[in-house]
């Protein structure tokens, strides 16, 4: 027996053929689709790429105890697990977070890997001086451009990827397809073959651009920032062509396995799961990119085809839940080893067959962000139930951030806390999490009619439904044991909550939301996120604000966003970035 993975980052369910979009060009994931079977309610676990990533060797939720970070001593990983079985598990990608301090105990639980090097800002080729790169369309604060060294490094790394052949994902695509042509006739291997593609930036070359025509004659617009909108419908529509551009390359390569496929006629043997960690925003909603926002189905709903030598069944679509803690069970599952007790996914092997479910719930969502759950019907969004987002506690033994190591701050405030019921025994390291720029209490808790509003454009308010919801989201979070304090931060009440407890923790997350200063205004609530956000932002400044702010609103009946950007532009040093983040915390949806 043998398994293939497919893996792409940021691949975008609702733009592929096989899933209803009419004007993408992606032959090959319709072709795949008949292969296949394809599933239409998959969702994400834990967001965004090495959590999703943990996940896929766990089998189990990562977000309600850590943010992004390595592989922990307790983890299983399901490619190990293959490994020390005698099944040959070999990696190849170019996913930059493999080689970061954040994701680097990944790769070496496979028998062997391979690494391609040279996506986004990968820190690959060195060169002291560079032309000054091209002016961009997505512009961060004056002076403090948050990407400022990713994009030098980038800008720098497509010099060296300038035909398609030497493009990261081409020789991605080309090393797994060496494997497959030197050990097709073998058995027992797994193989995953993982691009960042068509994560941005969108950077291919002219011929996937041509596939798009259309008018555009302004600034380079192929990588959003993690923002909301506030660009042109010119460049809102450029840019979802650059990403289709990509995705058109995608799609060429995926052929290439198909291809091989068939070569070799490995559908008599070999398992083919095809799938991606999240989605992307391309300007619905009012957003960009990931992260900054409400977990939309435009990110969280994604595509998944997979091939089971064992039934064979292909061209059918499956309905039941499913998630990426489901594919390390089916992959132990299809090659007859047992799924160990701390996996919370099971297999899908019968679901292949005849849609049987396997999960009621499918939970997502980032660590310090909304607690998401769906039942498939409803979706309900809970947000944090305080303006400081706490309590909010990473536990760990791999004190690792994205880029780097814990600072000597968080380690000596750091405690040890008993066993956690997955860590094998041992305790594990406790110690607060750091703070970000975007509070998910500002877009405010959200519930979901999916089946009525599949693109989610009206929220109901229903706080029977939303009881049900915060109940089965209880339920999900014990199944997970999840901390006490995950509890606290989202205000729910670990023995369950009525309609009237829904509506009491509504008056006290309003109570908690009053702003900081002139409480008896009447205050839109973009703008008292605004001022909330400056507040725990202006430091020093914010003396200023009491003083000069009254007489800045007097006459107005409404406190706009408007009102509090013309303050900070006019009163304040530093007021770019300012800006920048206080309108970030402006969005309501």
């Amino acid at each position: 027996m043998k398994a293939i993975m497919v893996m792409y980052d940021s691949l975008r369910r609702d733009l592929l053929e096989p899933y209803g979009c009419d004007w993408t060009l992606t032959p090959n994931f319709k072709r795949l689709a008949e292969k296949s079977v394809c599933f239409q309610n998959n969702y994400v676990g834990s967001l965004p790429c090495m959590p999703a990533r943990r996940e896929l060797h766990t089998g189990r939720y990562n977000f309600l105890h850590r943010s992004w970070g390595p592989m922990e001593p307790f983890d299983d990983s399901m490619p190990e697990i293959l490994k020390t079985n005698g099944i040959y598990s070999h990696l190849v990608s170019d996913h930059k977070h493999y080689w970061a301090d954040g994701g680097s105990t990944y790769h070496t639980r496979y028998t062997t890997w391979e690494c391609v090097r040279g996506q986004q800002g990968d820190p690959w080729k060195a060169r002291l001086e560079w032309p000054t790169p091209p002016e961009v369309a997505f512009e961060s604060p004056k002076g403090r451009d948050l990407f400022g060294v990713v994009r030098k490094q980038d800008d720098i790394n497509r010099a060296y990827s300038a035909t398609e052949e030497t493009m990261p994902q081409a020789m991605t695509f080309e090393l797994g397809l060496d494997f497959i042509e030197n050990n097709h006739g073998s058995d027992n291997w797994f193989l995953q073959i993982e691009t960042f593609d068509p994560h941005e930036p969108f950077y291919t070359q002219q011929e996937y651009k041509d596939l798009y025509p259309h008018d555009y004659d302004g600034k380079q617009a192929d990588w959003p920032s993690y923002y909301y909108v506030k660009e042109d419908e010119s460049v809102v529509n450029h840019t979802r062509y650059e990403y289709a551009a990509l995705l058109s390359m995608c799609d060429r390569y995926l052929g290439k396995v198909l291809d091989m496929m068939d070569k070799h006629n490995l559908w008599e043997d070999t398992m083919l799961i095809v799938n991606t960690d999240h989605g992307f925003m391309l300007g619905e909603h009012g957003w960009w990119s990931k992260s900054v926002m409400p977990v939309y189905n435009e990110i969280a709903n994604t595509p998944l085809f997979i091939y089971d030598p064992g039934s064979r069944v292909q061209g059918q679509v499956r309905h039941s839940l499913t998630q990426p803690i489901d594919l390390p069970a089916t992959l132990l599952d299809f090659f007859g080893l047992p799924i160990p007790a701390d996996m919370q996914g099971k297999s899908l092997r019968q679901t292949i067959v005849d849609d049987t479910p396997v999960r009621e719930y499918a939970l997502f969502g980032y660590h310090n962000g909304h607690a998401n759950i769906t039942d498939g019907e409803i979706l309900y969004m809970r947000a944090p139930a305080n303006k400081e987002n706490s309590p909010l506690y990473e536990y760990t033994l791999m004190p690792t951030h994205m880029r780097g190591f814990f600072s000597p701050d968080e380690i000596q405030s750091a405690e040890f806390h008993e066993p956690l019921s997955f860590t094998k025994g041992m305790p594990v390291l406790r110690t607060k999490a750091r703070g970000d720029i975007v509070n998910a209490i500002n877009t405010g808790t959200k519930l979901y009619n999916l089946k009525a509003d599949p693109h989610q454009e009206t929220e109901l308010d229903d706080a029977e439904t939303e009881a049900k919801m915060a109940n089965l989201l209880i339920r999900a979070m014990k199944d997970s044991d999840a901390p006490a304090e995950v509890y606290q931060r989202l205000g729910l009440n670990p023995d369950g909550m009525t309609a009237q407890s829904i509506l009491d923790s509504r008056d006290a997350v309003a109570l908690d939301l009053t702003p900081p200063i002139l409480p008896q205004r009447n205050w839109s609530k973009g703008a008292s996120n605004m001022i909330r956000s400056l507040y725990r932002m202006a430091g020093k400044q914010w003396p200023i604000v009491e003083e000069k702010l009254p007489a800045h609103l007097e006459g107005k009946t409404v406190i706009e966003p408007a009102d509090i950007a013309a303050f900070i532009a006019q009163h304040l040093n530093d007021s770019d970035m300012l800006l920048y983040a206080t309108t970030l915390a402006a969005r309501t949806r």
